[in-house]
Formats: structure tokens, C-alpha cells, sequence
């Protein structure tokens, strides 16, 4: 047991250092306190069940909120080794992964637990922060392949992401994933310059369509439809919209507005938030 415990602390410990540049999220002293008394709360759980798969998907998203990911990290690997063909595990590990750049091993765990949960059926994936209406538009199997494309979207290998996005977009089954998914599919067939194609996936896109918490993709997905300016958009703060807009310069040729855009994301600080890790690494390649 002892041994145990250490490996996980140095576990923490290497994590918290590929991070350790990395400040800790900004957020309002309530928020704070209401996320602390959360963790309070999923600990307690987590102590009374230790081996409880569900106490320990949530002690570590809990962990998570807080920006402690390293630590997030060691909880859902100590719920795989507890657990290791629940695909929840991998998929909360992997996205933590991405969080702090290790996207390899983000990839590792994403096509381990997409193998685990193919040919079963879905279920709905509980939020940890709900949205307004307190309904959640994710679920286990969209959440594995949409964060999968990601990670290989993110390492610029483009054609390894289009058919995990293609098959994400097939399990859109709520207009929130389906322009969540939508937009990450049009970026990646645009970067492979595939115009014709990608104008194709906009087709269900409409403005009156009934979106709950991801009306940032809704926006640029109408952006590239041709029914929101870029000027428009460029306007807003949020990283998420101004790397759609960023990118869409740069696969239009406006190669220095472009990076003028993910520079401001960059000067944001914003760096857990997936449109900053993408200009951050536009950026760097």
C-alpha cells in the first residue's frame, strides 16, 4: 500500500510539473468555494468507496475543476488499474491528458476506450458543470471520438482526425453536439483542402437550431456557412470562436491576420480552453 501511494505521488508530481508554466483557472471566489465544497463532497464519497468506479470518476473530475490536473491524472489512473475495462476511466484521463499537451497519450487512451465501448450502447454522460437548463447534451461514445479527433487535430495530423470526426458526427444526436462536431469536421477538411466536402457537412446548419451551451461552434459553423461576418465574430473574447476565425484566415490565405489572432489567444491566458491549446500550437508549428 505504501508503495502504491508513492508511485502515485511521483506520478502527481511529473504531471504537475509538465503544467508547472501553467497558472491555476481564474474564477470568482464563489466559484471557487462552491467547486471546493464539491471535491469536499466527492472525497467524502471517494473515502466511504474507494473502490467505487463511480466515486472515483468523480473525485477526479471534481480534481479536475480546480485546474489540479496532475492530480486528476493519478485518480483516473488509479481507477483504471481498479477498473480497467470501464471506458470512463480512459476517457477522463485522455481529455486531462490533452489539458497538459501529452497528446499521445491522450490518443492511447481515447482508441483504448473507444475499443471498449464499441458495439455497446450509449449512455449519457453527466455533467459536472450543467449547463443553464441543466441537460446534457454529451454522451460517453461522442465524448471518446469527439475528444479523440482532437488530440490527433491538435498534433496537425489532419487525416487521422477526419474519420474519427466522421464518425462523431454520426453520433450527433442533439444540435449542440452537432455543432460542436460540425465545426471541428469543417476545419479538418478545410486544412486538407477538401472545400467541397466541407461545405457539405454545413448542410444541417441553421440558425434557428435549438443550441443549450455551445453557441460559440454554432456561431463560427454560421461563419462558414457565410451568414455571420468574420469581423463580426473577431469582436467576441472567447478562444473558441476566435480560433475558428484564426484558422479559417489561414486556410484562406490571410496567413498574418491569422496569426495576429491566435497571438491574442495566446495573450488571453486562457490555457486550459481547447481554442488556446489549438493556437497555441498553430503557433508553434
Amino acid at each position: 500500500m505504501r508503495s502504491m501511494r508513492a508511485r502515485l505521488l511521483l506520478f502527481v508530481l511529473l504531471l504537475t510539473s509538465c503544467a508547472a508554466r501553467y497558472p491555476l483557472p481564474q474564477m470568482t471566489p464563489e466559484v471557487a468555494r462552491q467547486r471546493e465544497e464539491q471535491l469536499a463532497a466527492a472525497r467524502r464519497e471517494y473515502e466511504r468507496n474507494p473502490n467505487d468506479a463511480d466515486a472515483i470518476i468523480w473525485l477526479g473530475r471534481r480534481t479536475a475543476y480546480l485546474g489540479r490536473y496532475g492530480e486528476a491524472i493519478a485518480i483516473f489512473t488509479e481507477g483504471i488499474r481498479k477498473h480497467p475495462r470501464d471506458a470512463r476511466m480512459y476517457r477522463h484521463r485522455g481529455h486531462r491528458y490533452i489539458t497538459i499537451r501529452k497528446f499521445d497519450r491522450a490518443i492511447e487512451d481515447f482508441a483504448h476506450a473507444d475499443e471498449l465501448t464499441r458495439g455497446m450502447p450509449d449512455e449519457i454522460e453527466p455533467d459536472g458543470l450543467p449547463n443553464a437548463r441543466n441537460t446534457p447534451v454529451g454522451s460517453l461514445q461522442s465524448n471518446i471520438c469527439y475528444h479523440h479527433g482532437l488530440a490527433w487535430y491538435l498534433k496537425g495530423d489532419f487525416a487521422r482526425a477526419l474519420p474519427i470526426y466522421q464518425r462523431c458526427n454520426e453520433l450527433s444526436t442533439n444540435p449542440d453536439r452537432l455543432v460542436s462536431t460540425t465545426h471541428w469536421l469543417y476545419m479538418t477538411l478545410r486544412r486538407l483542402g477538401r472545400e467541397e466536402e466541407a461545405k457539405r457537412v454545413l448542410e444541417p446548419i441553421r440558425e434557428d437550431l435549438d443550441i443549450i451551451e455551445n453557441g460559440s461552434y454554432h456561431k463560427l459553423t454560421l461563419m462558414y456557412a457565410g451568414r455571420i461576418s468574420a469581423e463580426e465574430l473577431l469582436r467576441e473574447q472567447d478562444p473558441a470562436i476566435l480560433y475558428g476565425v484564426g484558422n479559417w484566415l489561414l486556410y484562406n490565405g490571410e496567413r498574418g491576420k491569422a496569426l495576429e489572432v491566435f497571438q491574442r489567444i495566446i495573450d488571453g491566458k486562457q490555457w486550459a480552453a481547447f481554442g488556446y491549446i489549438a493556437a497555441e500550437q498553430e503557433l508553434a508549428r
